[in-house]
């Protein structure tokens, strides 16, 4: 892999506005959802444990835990709480009772629906007030960031 051309003092500070702007940004929209979603709206936790189920129907708590980078007990607190709520279904394995395979509820699909278009919504509109010359900006960085996130996760 080229090292890149840019200076250790400015990888490092890209660096450090990325730490800063991208959990500024989560956290800014998600408060925008919590305040527009009537039902209570699911922790973020809860919505990564549900965004994996939906992408990954019968994932165990263990395998869960490990995409997510959580403790297996953390994640089967989720499970809990979800399965509580009608958003997750525990189906036990039927070759070892001692494992349950997650599958999402007809409801939690709704809400995690709901929530990923209010989301998307809320981004949308904020968009929409950049300039061209911004959009532009972020649409290029768009590959880039995606690169960096597979690299951040290789090292996982």
């Amino acid at each position: 892999m080229p090292e890149p051309a840019a200076s250790a003092q400015d990888i490092d500070h890209v660096a450090a506005r990325l730490v800063a702007c991208l959990p500024e940004l989560a956290r800014d929209l998600e408060r925008q959802v919590a305040r527009d979603y009537a039902p209570p709206k699911p922790s973020e936790a809860q919505l990564a444990l549900l965004r994996h189920v939906e992408d990954n129907d019968g994932v165990t708590v263990r395998a869960a835990a490990q995409a997510l980078l959580m403790k297996p007990n953390n994640v089967s607190a989720l499970v809990t709480q979800l399965t509580e709520q009608g958003l997750l279904e525990r189906r036990q394995d039927l070759a070892d009772k001692r494992v349950a395979h997650l599958h999402l509820t007809p409801l939690a699909r709704q809400q995690v629906a709901d929530v990923e278009q209010l989301l998307s919504a809320h981004l949308t509109q904020a968009l929409r007030a950049l300039t061209d010359g911004e959009l532009d900006a972020i649409g290029s960085a768009l590959g880039a960031l995606a690169a960096l996130n597979q690299h951040v996760r290789a090292r996982n």
